[in-house]
């Protein structure tokens, strides 16, 4: 026999969601619901809210219907007792017109007939517009002998009224009508309309009662769950405004502490600043005075032996003589190269004679390269306000000086230094065309940063605005003492 192998199914294996997969996704589950949580619960208390309402009214309807249902019910049941008096005043009154043939028995039976006919008209309407079928069968059995009654009762009070003179015999047949039967008959079917009626009346209050009673449940229920709802919405609030002042805490200490560092590091920069153009100024001292000690001994020294080459040769050799005279004036220029250099690295003047000094003389050389007219308000006498002040003054002065010949085109410049007890106050105003209103904004502009910096470094403010109707105006102000500047933080390395 041969064995043929079993084929198993094979189940196609489905990949398993990653847990990170499904982390990500109760993550973000979580995140959504504590981001819109407070969402998600008004939604539902409007919705339910307004659920309840739909419901309260439909009650409120039914059970208004309900009392209609009653109030029809129980005029209904007074209209069929009304019935059942009005069908036995009739009989009553046929048996008293039988006994004595009298119109007022007459009338009074018309005025009844008339009022059960229309009591019948408004019962049959009822019946009718509540549609119940056993009800509206019985009633026109009532009817239809409650007709037969008035229609018989006519017919007889008529034929009396014309035969006065019937005799006993006549008058006890009338005594006995209507029939024994008849009349029982008619009145257990009225009994069990009202009997109906009565039920009905109170089928309809008992389910008034009961929608009530449901009524109150819901809106029992409604007030808790809202008050649920709102309860768990105002915590969710507070959460979140607990949780958003914590952040709100840690945001103002982290801007505490970076307005910290920044302060800190501005410091450091600011000394940092002041450091470079310390050194950068003594940079320039000590090049100044290598130039003008070592190059100028060897200008001066290279002059002089020309000069007596010149002297030696001017009558055998004029030609070379004439070169040496040129070497000598290239020499000349040399030396005054040197001086410029020197004087814009150090200026001599400033180390030699003062600030006020220095100022006027700054003033004065650039008025005469510019063709500028000089209004100077400058002390009388130099004052010592420490190298540093009087670099930073300097400095700012020779800045502002050369942008207003690159840049104002200005015929008349106006310097005023002012020095008291605590401060130093320079002003430099030129009626040239005025910085433009983009560059006051710019602090790349026409050198600005260097004299800020300068200034801010020894604690001074230092200003620059537009002059009405033109002109530029720069202000300077800073103390005269200032912090030793061996306390001043370097950033470390």
């Amino acid at each position: 026999m041969s064995h043929v192998p079993t084929m198993l199914p094979v189940q196609s294996a489905q990949p398993a969601p990653a847990p990170a997969s499904l982390a990500r996704r109760a993550s973000r589950l979580n995140d959504w619901m504590r981001r819109y949580s407070w969402a998600v619960a008004m939604t539902v208390a409007i919705l339910i809210t307004v659920g309840g309402l739909v419901i309260l009214e439909s009650g409120r309807m039914r059970i208004a219907s309900e009392y209609e249902t009653a109030l029809d019910a129980k005029g209904a049941t007074a209209q069929l007792s009304t019935l059942a008096a009005d069908i036995a005043t009739l009989t009553a009154d046929e048996r008293g017109f039988a006994l004595k043939p009298d119109g007022a028995y007459q009338t009074h039976f018309r005025e009844t007939s008339g009022r059960v006919r229309r009591t019948l008209a408004s019962l049959d309407a009822y019946y009718r517009r509540i549609g119940d079928d056993t009800a509206l069968a019985s009633f026109a059995q009532i009817r239809a002998a409650a007709d037969d009654e008035i229609a018989r009762g006519t017919v007889r009070l008529a034929d009396s009224s014309k035969d006065t003179a019937a005799d006993a015999a006549a008058r006890e047949r009338a005594l006995a009508l209507p029939p024994p039967d008849a009349s029982a008959t008619l009145d257990a079917a009225l009994s069990l309309l009202r009997l109906n009626e009565e039920q009905r009346a109170q089928h309809a209050l008992d389910a008034s009662r009961a929608d009530q009673r449901i009524s109150t449940l819901c809106v029992a229920a409604l007030c808790a769950l809202n008050i649920v709802l709102f309860l768990l919405l105002f915590r969710n609030l507070g959460i979140q405004l607990d949780k958003q002042a914590r952040v709100q805490k840690a945001l103002i200490t982290q801007q505490e502490e970076l307005d910290r560092l920044v302060f800190e590091r501005t410091r450091q920069l600011e000394a940092l600043a002041w450091h470079l153009q310390s050194v950068s100024e003594n940079e320039k001292t000590e090049l100044a005075r290598e130039l003008h000690d070592e190059l100028g001994s060897i200008l001066t020294a290279s002059k002089m032996d020309v000069a007596w080459v010149r002297g030696k040769l001017k009558d055998t050799e004029p030609a070379m003589a004439e070169k040496l005279a040129r070497a000598l004036g290239s020499l000349d220029q040399g030396i005054a190269l040197k001086r410029r250099i020197i004087e814009d690295m150090r200026p001599t003047v400033l180390a030699n004679f003062g600030l006020v000094t220095a100022l006027r003389s700054l003033v004065d050389e650039a008025a005469q390269r510019n063709g500028w007219s000089i209004e100077s308000d400058l002390p009388g006498e130099d004052v010592k306000l420490g190298e540093a002040i009087e670099i930073a003054l300097f400095r700012v002065a020779q800045e502002t000086l050369t942008n207003a010949a690159k840049y104002a085109r200005a015929s008349r410049i106006r310097v005023a230094l002012d020095v008291d007890d605590e401060n130093v106050s320079l002003s430099i105003t030129d009626d040239g065309i005025g910085i433009r209103p983009q560059d006051l904004k710019r602090t790349q502009t026409h050198g600005l940063v260097g004299m800020r910096q300068r200034v801010s470094a020894r604690g001074g403010r230092f200003e620059i605005e537009r002059v009405t109707p033109h002109g530029t105006a720069i202000s300077v102000s800073m103390p005269r003492e200032r912090r030793d500047d061996a306390n001043i933080v370097m950033p470390a390395a």
